[in-house]
């Protein structure tokens, strides 16, 4: 017996089920968009399908270890930390439509987390079509990321890697500050030995800030509005933003800070509020779920989408002079209206199936973050594409289809319907 159902190029999910007549089942369950944002179906250079799974597990499982030849092009190379996380993923996308050649850093792990870039990689042995490649680093060791820099010589290097879970850092502060603090201190040192090694100077660093900095700063905010940080994270994220201007000011790096509001999408991890909501919606509306567990609904964010910001990421290094950018849509909403936008969509009153649980609230709240971003708009020519409710409906309509997927799990008998209430 086989039971299938197979990802199209217009979904953002897949779930492949096999059954054989022994009873064995293969499962693989994707739980991020890898829709491209931008179409390459016109450069054979660049993969425009999602590898299957076996080459999903084997192609990852030993990523290039050592260093090895690049290749030999005019192309411009872009180091990524964090290329497995969302922006990563929209990122490497946005890059390799430019032409770039793209090297990510991975942290060793016995679970793969590449289904965000799973349907762009190619097996670094075909190396006339492999443009984005994989390597084993960490930003808690510091030589680890020396060495990929000397080997890659790359001539764009994006810091986006994180533990970027706000209400996570407040239960592991230590670690959050050694990755998002001093992890950025170690990439920029890195960077700066590197420059001073090899006389490459080009070099062009990208820090990723984030609006949590801002705080209890009453909004809207700028560039120029004070950092009052109420969490571990935004501390963290604080200390990285003035690492970054420290080494611009200090050492003439091209160094510049991207404070990013809120993004999300379909690739959103499922334990950050919008795609907590989006993801019940779903499976609240197929009947897999009942009931749905929130904190703080009155907290009101400047929500934008992924694919749209990392352009100005991009765009911030194509400059003459580094400098630091505000990225927002300069527009705020609560926790509730995002509720009532995404039930409302599908037909359903969200107060028939949102709790308050007091421990989804944080020992700091931050009430109000809404950017403005003039100067983005001005220097960079950037612009947000996708609005709010856009936005809503585009993570509802992937996490319905999600939740169709996870539905024949449930009725095959191959998953708990009643793991959450």
């Amino acid at each position: 017996m086989d039971v299938r159902v197979t990802r199209t190029r217009r979904s953002y999910n897949r779930v492949s089920v096999d059954v054989n007549v022994e009873g064995r089942i293969s499962i693989f369950l994707a739980s991020h968009s890898t829709t491209p944002l931008y179409s390459m179906a016109t450069d054979s250079n660049v993969a425009t399908d999602a590898r299957s799974e076996s080459t999903a597990a084997n192609g990852i499982e030993n990523p290039v270890s050592s260093p090895s030849p690049l290749l030999q092009s005019n192309r411009k190379i872009a180091l990524i930390t964090g290329i497995t996380g969302q922006d990563g993923s929209y990122l490497t996308e946005f890059l390799l439509h430019k032409g770039y050649e793209v090297h990510g850093l991975i942290r060793r792990s016995s679970n793969f987390n590449t289904q965000r870039i799973n349907h762009i990689y190619i097996d670094p042995h075909n190396a006339n079509k492999a443009r984005m490649k994989l390597h084993y680093a960490d930003l808690t060791d510091a030589s680890s990321l020396r060495r990929w820099l000397d080997t890659i010589q790359p001539d764009e290097v994006y810091n986006l890697a994180a533990q970027s879970h706000v209400a996570v850092s407040f239960e592991i502060p230590d670690y959050t500050a050694d990755v998002v603090a001093t992890g950025a201190l170690r990439l920029l040192e890195a960077v700066r030995s590197h420059i001073s090694a090899s006389g490459r100077s080009h070099i062009r660093y990208y820090q990723a800030g984030s609006s949590e900095m801002f705080g209890s700063t009453p909004p809207p905010q700028t560039e120029s509005s004070p950092f009052h940080p109420r969490s571990p994270y935004a501390v963290s994220k604080c200390a990285a933003h003035w690492y970054t201007v420290n080494y611009r000011e200090a050492y003439g790096i091209f160094a510049c800070n991207g404070i990013l509001f809120n993004h999300e999408s379909p690739r959103r991890g499922e334990n950050f509020v919008t795609r907590k909501i989006t993801r019940a919606v779903g499976r609240i509306k197929i009947g897999l779920q009942s009931k749905l567990f929130l904190g703080n609904l009155q907290a009101s964010r400047d929500w934008g989408f992924a694919g749209d910001y990392v352009e100005a990421m991009w765009l911030m290094l194509q400059q003459e002079k580094p400098d630091d950018y505000v990225v927002a849509t300069e527009e705020s909403h609560t926790v509730e209206e995002f509720l009532e936008v995404s039930f409302g969509y599908v037909g359903l009153k969200w107060k028939d199936h949102v709790v308050i649980d007091k421990r989804y609230f944080r020992p700091a709240e931050v009430d109000n973050l809404e950017g403005v971003a003039t100067k983005a708009k001005k220097v960079l020519g950037w612009k947000p594409k996708v609005g709010f409710e856009q936005l809503v409906k585009m993570m509802v309509d992937e996490d319905i289809e999600l939740a169709k997927r996870e539905k024949v799990l449930v009725d095959a008998g191959y998953m708990d319907a009643h793991q959450q209430p």
